[in-house]
């Protein structure tokens, strides 16, 4: 029986598949869907627009609080326009991890975070989703995979996409990053002492999603 408002987090690195996971969960389940990385890229996006320094932290929190995002199947509507791509440049997603260092702009954006919960449930993916959003959640779990099959799956991404990557210059930023949110003061990247972990390297999504709902028994 599913009650009102449950709460699935799944937290990790990037390229751990977590997004793709959170997505056809919340599908599968009919649940509502809360992409948290994509707020902080959109953020970043909007700071890069407007030409807002990184240090600017009062400016930066305006943008945050400001935010008027939609998640439609797989459109991120900002300001009436669809970002997905223009947000998950490389650019796009090293900005948003800096800036995601200062405490005040993740305060910024906490209650925004908070209101995609509704009945009749929500799965939420990012980094600190079941340590600091959503510490009440049923369940809890936080995505690993090796950092060269991450790096991998980036460059093959970024290769769909018709764009040019450095599988070495990937595996170099993707180490880079993971050092920079684990180490941060605010909201460090770690999994919840109550999460699953599951380590997703040799494992396809769908074998994830399975393992998923096996767990959750839903």
């Amino acid at each position: 029986m599913i009650h009102n408002k449950q709460i699935i987090t799944i937290d990790g690195p990037s390229g751990v598949g977590k997004g793709t996971l959170a997505q056809l969960l919340a599908k599968k389940l009919g649940w509502h869907f809360l992409d948290s990385g994509a707020l902080y890229r959109i953020t970043a996006y909007a700071a890069l627009q407007k030409k807002i320094p990184l240090d600017d932290v009062p400016a930066l929190c305006h943008v945050a609080q400001n935010l008027k995002v939609q998640f439609i199947d797989q459109k991120i509507l900002f300001e009436g326009a669809d970002i997905q791509s223009q947000i998950r440049q490389e650019e796009i997603g090293l900005t948003a991890s800096k800036i995601g260092a200062h405490q005040a702009l993740r305060d910024a954006l906490y209650q925004l975070q908070r209101a995609f919960l509704k009945g009749p449930g929500l799965v939420a993916d990012g980094r600190d989703m079941g340590t600091a959003i959503f510490p009440e959640a049923q369940f809890k779990f936080f995505l690993t995979a090796q950092d060269e099959e991450r790096a991998q799956r980036r460059f093959l991404q970024l290769k769909n996409a018709g764009t040019s990557a450095n599988l070495a210059e990937i595996l170099y930023e993707i180490k880079a990053r993971d050092e920079r949110d684990r180490t941060r003061t605010a909201s460090p990247l770690k999994p919840a002492g109550d999460a699953i972990q599951i380590d997703t390297s040799h494992l396809s999504i769908e074998q994830v999603l399975e393992k998923v709902l096996l767990i959750c028994n839903l």
